[in-house]
């Protein structure tokens, strides 16, 4: 993936670098472009130990604070998609809009146009009863890339979170 940052102000940290300095305010929110994936909507967040590119991360709107999704029934959290390995004490952007490629369960086929959910910490898979990720579908899956070892699926995702009221 090579998104391009399209907002008009230069100096941007690069979508797929992670940075040990604090380059922007956390909370930033842009719009780039990939050739692939066409555009895409990013926040800027502090990130947590285990990330790698693709990690379902919950995050605390008051801070910014990553987590990997954790596993659970009604847990209300805002999530977003890894960009890079954006781990502990380091800054990065995370997919909140677009078409996301995300971690998903190695044992998990997936077919286009279903919900998904997280049922193993910080991976998508198949949807559970309250365990559905809002605001996120599976998208361009052939038999292929349902295939049950592949580590990524494509979503289409808009302002995702897990199910449950966020406060």
């Amino acid at each position: 993936m090579a998104y391009v940052i399209t907002n008009s102000r230069a100096g941007f940290q690069p979508i797929a670098t992670t940075s040990t300095v604090k380059n922007h305010a956390l909370g930033t929110v842009v719009h780039a472009v990939d050739p692939t994936f066409g555009e895409g909507e990013f926040i800027y967040l502090l990130g947590v130990g285990s990330t790698v590119v693709g990690s379902v991360v919950g995050y605390e709107l008051s801070t910014y604070q990553t987590a990997l999704a954790p596993v659970g029934t009604a847990i209300p959290r805002a999530i977003a998609f890894a960009m890079s390995a954006n781990v502990a004490s380091q800054y990065g952007w995370y997919q909140i809009g677009g078409i996301a490629v995300a971690k998903k369960a190695l044992a998990t086929s997936l077919a286009t146009g279903v919900a998904v959910a997280v049922k193993t910490v910080g991976l998508i898979s198949s949807t559970g009863s309250l365990k559905e990720v809002s605001g996120a579908i599976t998208c361009l899956v052939s038999s292929a890339k349902s295939a049950s070892s592949l580590t990524t699926v494509q979503l289409m995702i808009s302002r995702p979170r897990m199910q449950g009221r966020i406060t």
